[in-house]
């Protein structure tokens, strides 16, 4: 903006070379707009129209552009900005409408419409620049919410990139897994969203709005979190948030980005007058040179001017009240009573104007307060006797000075002494007195200032001039000189050199002495100076007097005239009322030059000056002061201001004249001097608000439709000052703001709601004020009320917070007092229709906003914006300010607006995901044409929209509600797609539609501890959208299971994924969805669970047919290199009916517990194994379905723990048989070996009771109902088993007993064998019989323990098996020696008994049998009888037993190891 106080001269050529370009003629255009709806008169006779034949009117009118002017119009003064005219006297110099082509009217027609539209815009920034410069009735509001910047296109894909580039490595942020989990998620959901590129292009997207929502999304991330000790979350989440603007601010300098911001949000929040000039200029195109223009000619740095102008304009607008009640010209309102209403409406909003331009201080900053006086428009002349409370006194007008006197040096001191003392003194008439320094004659010098304040208005200032008497007896220093002054306001500033009165006793008499003396004008002084004057009351002898312009307040001015040293008036005049203007010189008047004259009915003073440029300032002054419409022209022109040259500016004029001419060189003239009170401000205003929205919407911040601070004020001031009705000024702050929002802009709801809720209260709430004046109830007027400001933003967001509390007031009261917004009690028709037209166009964006939820508040964002978009309905459907609307009404809108919105959000969600398959490329593929051909795999055509058919027995009766609302339709017609990739569409558009419904509930329906959500008020009907959004859902599901081939179970996964998103919301738990869900699925849970059976069933049956026994280990041995995928929904076990023999399955899913088993040691055998694994895999898949219905659930838990036991107790019973099968085909000798098979029978039992515990064991009452049973069963077995292999082990024992029954004393055998032993001895050395016998039989135990301690898993077994094989084979040993109770071993038995005896028993009691059973009476009964055999052929034979003996010897101990 260029500097007002800037060198005009400088800059003269390069403004008329602009305005050359700018400026277009007004004989090129030659029409005027006409803002007024009345016509007036144009011309000085009577309106206030700019022209005249050259002179000036001396009516209500000022010429500006005659005939002879300088002015930038030709002929009769046309081509002003005329409110009362529309032709102008100048045509546009064309050629003739026969020769002229169409194209160049439309041309031409097009420059007029803009020159009409550039005078416009002109005429409405002078009125804008006038409310900076002087504002009274508002200010700058401090409190509105500081607006963040906004986000655009290019910056949101720059977020994208630093984001990007973090995920893939590219930064040095160090991050966790679990933070970029969070960061991949925010990148995938957010950002990529189409939601949020729309919410950035309409300019409700800022840094702030990215922020919260990354906060809001990994709070609850971090609260699932598991606790770290020394960690709080608190802790992490700062942490987070710290690394995501790390992200987001990428490389910037953090300094940097602050300074800005800090900057921005200063220029946001206050603005300078400089500012605000710069900001309109922009707003409504004006050039910078115009603008210079027009701010010197306007003298908009000269408070006085300004505040005569706010006087003068609100002068006419009473005259304007009183005109329309003479002629009857108003505006049509909605009841004829309004019209005296509306005449005292005006006048009391201009008394409120009064009233706050009184209030003001004179000059901003000052110190000195005015006394608040009335404003009299009938005051007359004040006399001195009169008394009269509007009338001054002379106290009222006393002044206070401050002078400043410096006395800088001395000459003509010649006959004292060079070292003389000299100093001067100082005093005001009636003040203190002040003295110098000292110094020597011979350099009288000083530079000392003494400051004054004084009341006089022409004070005597005296300094005197002394020296130091050397007497001895001189009292008092001796006086040199003095002088006497008498300065005013008006003298020069700078020191001047007077003479000095000499004392008589002083030789020297040319003295003189140089100060200076400066006189402050007080504030409340606006001019002054000496003028001849005669009165009839007052002054009424023609003389030449001091005068002084005193502003007591706003309204209240005086002329005072003063004498010397006197502080109070000595005559004034109360200019109330008075019009001053330029006159002729008046006859028999000696004295004088220039005059001039204030004049009022029934007085005239006449005041003239000494010269014509101090007449044009005391004009100027007393113009101001008098707040007269007509403004003052002097008779001749004192400066003629020629671009082609001829005249040289006098230097006397004053500069206000010099802009002046230049102003109406330029064309401006007519702007300037316009009577703003002759224009229709409402349209004014109208168009400089939606010209100032749309620069707002299309700054850098996010400002949602609200305006700046500084915007809101002069906005303000200008309804104040310009009298625009408050409806008029909301009424059209909502057109503008619906158009905007209907063409994508995000706007602030709470905004609409504080303008629609005035609107309102204007419109319907002003039937009991209308009742109350007309019967006297109320006050005529409420000038409280009158101004209509903008709401700051928390003011407005408080009204809108309380709408809810008022709808439950209203309830409860019967008639409540109607609120008035801005204190009118009259509403035009005009209003009225226009508030019908923006009520319904709002209904309809707010059903539109609601039913587009998700897309037009994208995560919530803007904060708050969909509740107050909710309670802005809410009102919006009230009949009037004091019915509420019935919760029924507003519930029915709202849920016929969230039944499209589950149409809405599904099809579109559809269409991303791509349900429908576009598969258009595929089909036309030759391959795929061929086997469309072939093959019948096409997707059958969807039943029309509406109920499904009557055959789907799945389809629960809340899907018949769905009639007649209308469905996406299915793309896939005739297309080829396969039931398998139908369902995978269906599970990925199924995740889509809960993640969905978890924003929904997240941004939208989720209450807050300290905040509400948008559907808080009504969840119930937010419940019913989600189920509208599930049913069509449902019919796209439903459509693709039927396409799945019979007994396939893929789509379980699908059933868990929507069951768990289900079974954990608490509205839609067992909602119609839900059910329906259950419905479709449980007769496959239920078939899947038959056909499981009956394959387990065949598997076992067909498995133990062809089972080898072998352990699992060694037909699995590569199980540990094979990798379990980990996936995160469980795949169903496909198991079919027929199911060979082999290698069991292994899960997709997790392994069950047991599984680490196999890797370590033998197990069971393959069916076990199998059957195990299936009955674990079907529990544990039916378990992780979380069936919601508790019955259903408890049934199949139920069935699933009886089907176990079953199974189980057929596999116990097939491998009880299995094991005495195999028992039988052993051998019974000692080269028996414990066969692998037998350990792994004992294993399946082992295992098969692990197994029961799980798979047959209850939670309910009955909670060991199968388990027990089975145990049972198991148990019995396993004894049964033991018996069995004992009794093997038994066999073989007592086959050793019978080939030692051969040496029996007295049998055949044995005395054949003593023969022939002892003849073969005779000749040769016959070979004693060894231990061959008692060694095989101590191998077969020892392997027998061995093995079965190594193979059988169950050590509680191998016990049982050890004790009882021990105690078994003690009693075979101990019958078979009582039966030979009576004859002597051979020395042959002894000694292989000895042998079997002794190690079975130290075998034994190494693999652990206990004492007690090892030293059993059977025990030591063979223990003596082979001692007491030991002993006896110890002595007979003589040594026969070799060193074998019942004792212990570490020899045997060496010999078994």
């Amino acid at each position: 903006m260029l500097d007002p106080s800037s060198s005009e001269e400088e800059s003269d050529e390069i403004v008329e070379e602009e305005s050359g370009k700018e400026v277009l003629g007004s004989a090129a255009s030659g029409a005027r707009l006409s803002p007024s709806r009345t016509s007036e008169g144009s011309g000085g006779g009577g309106g206030a129209g700019l022209g005249g034949g050259g002179g000036a009117g001396a009516g209500a009118g000022v010429g500006a552009g005659g005939g002879g002017g300088s002015g930038a119009s030709s002929g009769g003064g046309a081509g002003g900005l005329q409110p009362s005219s529309r032709a102008g006297g100048g045509r546009p110099s064309s050629p003739s409408p026969s020769v002229v082509s169409e194209k160049e009217k439309e041309e031409l027609e097009r420059l007029q419409k803009e020159e009409e539209e550039r005078k416009k815009r002109l005429q409405l920034y002078v009125f804008v620049m006038r409310c900076i410069a002087y504002p009274f009735n508002a200010k700058q509001p401090t409190d509105m919410a500081r607006r963040q910047q906004k986000i655009s296109k290019q910056q949101l894909q720059t977020v994208k990139d630093r984001f990007q580039a973090f995920l893939n490595g590219e930064t040095q942020i160090v991050a966790d897994e679990a933070f970029m989990n969070a960061v991949q998620s925010y990148y995938e959901v957010f950002l990529k969203s189409d939601r949020v590129a729309r919410m950035v292009q309409s300019g409700g997207c800022s840094a702030n709005d990215s922020r919260e929502v990354f906060k809001k999304h990994i709070e609850k991330r971090v609260r699932s979190l598991p606790e770290i000790d020394g960690l709080s979350k608190e802790t992490v989440l700062s942490s987070w948030m710290a690394k995501f603007d790390a992200i987001y601010r990428g490389e910037e300098d953090p300094r940097k980005q602050q300074a800005r911001m800090t900057a921005s949000a200063a220029s946001e929040l206050i603005l300078s007058k400089e500012q605000l000039y710069e900001m309109f200029q922009n707003i409504l195109g004006i050039k910078k040179f115009e603008h210079q223009l027009l701010y010197n000619a306007c003298q908009l740095d000269n408070p006085d001017e300004q505040a005569a102008q706010i006087r003068r304009e609100l002068d006419g607008r009473l005259q304007m009240a009183d005109q329309i009640a003479r002629e009857r010209k108003f505006p049509k309102f909605v009841s004829k009573e309004m019209e005296n209403m509306y005449i005292e409406e005006l006048k009391s909003s201009v008394n409120l104007l009064m009233a706050n331009l009184e209030s003001m201080p004179v000059s901003k900053g000052g110190e000195f307060k005015l006394q608040k006086l009335k404003r009299s428009h009938n005051a007359s002349i004040i006399d001195m006797g009169e008394e009269s409370e509007n009338q001054l006194s002379k106290s009222d007008v006393v002044l206070s000075f401050s002078l400043e006197v410096v006395i800088m040096e001395v000459q003509g001191l010649k006959s004292l002494a060079p070292n003389r003392i000299v100093y001067c003194t100082m005093e005001v008439e009636g003040g203190e007195k002040l003295q110098t320094d000292q110094a020597e004659a011979s350099k009288p010098t000083w530079g000392t200032q003494g400051d004054f304040s004084t009341t006089h208005a022409l004070p005597a200032v005296k300094v005197k001039l002394f020296t130091e008497s050397t007497g001895v007896l001189a009292l008092e220093d001796k006086e040199l000189g003095r002088v006497i002054l008498h300065p005013t306001p008006n003298s020069p500033k700078q020191s001047e050199w007077h003479k000095m009165t000499v004392s008589k006793n002083c030789p020297d008499q040319d003295l003189k002495i140089k100060l200076a003396v400066r006189m402050d004008k007080p504030q409340n002084m606006k001019h002054s100076g000496y003028l001849w004057a005669i009165g009839k009351n007052v002054w009424k002898r023609w003389k030449k007097r001091f005068f002084v312009l005193v502003q007591v307040s706003q309204y209240t001015f005086a002329m005072c005239s003063y004498r010397e040293k006197k502080a109070e008036p000595q005559e004034l005049l109360q200019l109330d009322g008075y019009t001053v203007d330029y006159t002729d010189p008046q006859p028999g008047l000696e004295g004088g030059r220039a005059f001039f004259n204030a004049v009022k009915e029934g007085d005239t003073v006449i005041f003239a000056s000494d010269d014509e440029q101090d007449r044009i300032l005391w004009v100027q002054a007393m113009y101001r002061a008098t707040g007269q419409s007509h403004k003052p022209v002097p008779p001749t022109q004192v400066q003629k201001l020629n671009a082609k040259g001829g005249t040289v500016p006098q230097l006397d004029a004053p500069i206000s004249q010099f802009y002046a001419d230049r102003a109406q060189k330029h064309g401006m003239d007519e702007f300037i001097s316009s009577n703003p009170c002759n224009f229709d401000h409402a349209s004014l205003f109208e168009m400089v608000q939606r010209l100032t929205l749309d620069h707002r919407l299309n700054d850098s911040y996010s400002c949602l439709g609200w305006f700046s601070p500084g915007q809101v004020f002069v906005l303000d001031e200008y309804c104040a000052r310009n009298g625009v009705r408050g409806c008029h000024r909301h009424l059209c702050y909502l057109r503008d703001l619906l158009e905007r929002a209907e063409n994508g802009a995000m706007i602030d709801p709470t905004l609409l709601h504080y303008s629609f809720a005035f609107c309102a209260s204007h419109v319907h709430g002003n039937s009991q004020q209308m009742h109350a004046y007309l019967s006297g109830l109320l006050p005529h007027t409420d000038p409280e009320g009158s101004k209509t400001p903008s709401p700051s933003e928390p003011e407005a967001k408080k009204d809108t917070k309380k709408e809810s509390k008022k709808r439950k007031d209203y309830k409860t009261q019967a008639n409540p007092e109607p609120k008035r917004p801005d204190g009118i009690g009259t509403v035009t028709v005009e209003e009225k229709e226009r508030f019908e037209e923006i009520k319904e166009r709002l209904r309809v964006l707010l059903e539109n906003q609601i039913t587009h939820f998700r897309y037009c508040f994208p995560f919530g964002r803007p904060e708050g914006a969909l509740k107050a978009t909710l309670s802005l309905l809410e009102r919006v459907l009230m009949k009037d300010i004091v019915t509420p609307v019935p919760q029924e009404e507003v519930k029915t809108v709202i849920r016929k607006c969230l039944e499209q919105a589950a149409l809405v959000n599904y099809s579109r969600l559809s269409e991303y995901a791509k349900i429908e398959g576009k598969k258009r490329e595929m089909y036309e593929h030759p391959v795929f044409c061929l086997a469309s051909q072939v093959m019948d795999l096409t997707i059958p055509p969807p039943s029309p929209p509406g109920p499904p058919p009557p055959t789907q027995k799945q389809t629960s009766m809340f899907y018949q509600r769905l009639k007649g609302m209308p469905r996406p339709k299915p793309k896939n017609v005739g297309r080829l797609i396969t039931p398998a990739k139908k369902l995978e569409d269906t599970i990925r558009l199924a995740e889509l539609v809960i993640e969905v419904l978890q924003q929904n509930e997240e941004h939208h329906a989720e209450p807050h501890v300290d905040k509400g959500e948008a559907f808080a008020w009504w969840s119930d009907l937010m419940v019913e959208h989600a189920e509208t959004f599930l049913s069509l859902f449902a019919v796209d599901m439903d459509a693709a299971l039927e396409v799945q081939p019979p007994d396939t179970w893929d789509s379980f996964p699908l059933f868990q994924l929507l069951n768990d998103f289900l079974r954990t919301d608490y509205n839609l738990c067992n909602g119609k969805f839900h059910k329906h869900l259950q419905d479709l699925f449980a007769p496959l849970v239920v078939r899947y669970v038959d056909l499981m059976e009956s394959s387990i069933a065949q598997s076992i049956h067909r498995g133990f047919e062809r089972e080898s026994w072998e352990p699992v280990k060694s037909l699995t041995s590569n199980l540990p290199n094979v990798n379990l995928p980990n996936v995160n929904l469980p795949k169903v076990p496909n198991l079919p009916v027929n199911i060979p023999l082999g290698i069991p399955q292994m899960p997709t899913f997790s392994a069950p517990s047991w599984m680490a088993a196999i890797y370590d040691a033998d197990n069971g055998s393959g069916t076990s194994e199998d059957l195990f694994w299936k009955l674990d895999a079907l529990q544990t898949f039916i378990r992780d379905l979380h069936w919601p219905e508790e019955e259903f659930g408890k049934h199949l838990e139920q069935r699933l723990k009886l089907m176990a036991s079953d199974m189980i107790e057929s596999c116990v019973k097939r491998t009880r048989i299995a094991f005495e099968v195999k028992l039988q085909k052993t051998s019974r000798s000692t080269d028996f070996r414990v066969p692998q098979s037998i350990c792994t029978m004992f294993n399946v039992m082992v295992d098969a009771k692990a197994q029961s515990t799980k798979l047959c064991s209850m939670e309910m009452g009955q909670e060991h109902q199968y388990h027990s049973k089975i145990d049972e069963l198991i148990e019995e077995t396993v004894k049964e088993m033991i018996t069995l292999l004992v009794a093997k082990f038994v066999t073989i024992l007592e086959g050793v007993l019978a080939k030692l029954s051969r040496y029996d004393e007295g049998t055949l055998f044995s005395s054949f064998l003593s023969f022939t032993v002892k003849a073969a001895s005779k000749y040769v050395d016959v070979p004693k019989p060894g231990m061959d016998v008692a060694d095989a039989y101590v191998t077969f135990v020892r392997h027998s323990q061995d093995v079965l301690r190594d193979k059988v898993n169950e050590e509680m077994y191998i016990e049982r098996l050890f004790d009882q094989w021990y105690n078994s084979s003690m009693n075979v040993i101990c019958t078979w020696l009582t039966d030979r109770m009576d004859l002597q071993l051979h020395i042959y038995q002894l000694k292989t008994l000895i042998r079997m005896v002794k190690k079975t028993y130290r075998d034994f009691r190494l693999q652990g049998v206990l004492d007690s059973t090892l030293n059993s009476k059977t025990y030591e009964t063979i223990r003596n009888r082979l001692t007491v055999e030991e002993a006896t052929a110890s002595v007979s034979e003589g040594g026969g037993l070799q060193g074998i003996s019942m004792k212990d010897s570490d020899e045997e101990d060496e010999e078994d190891d």
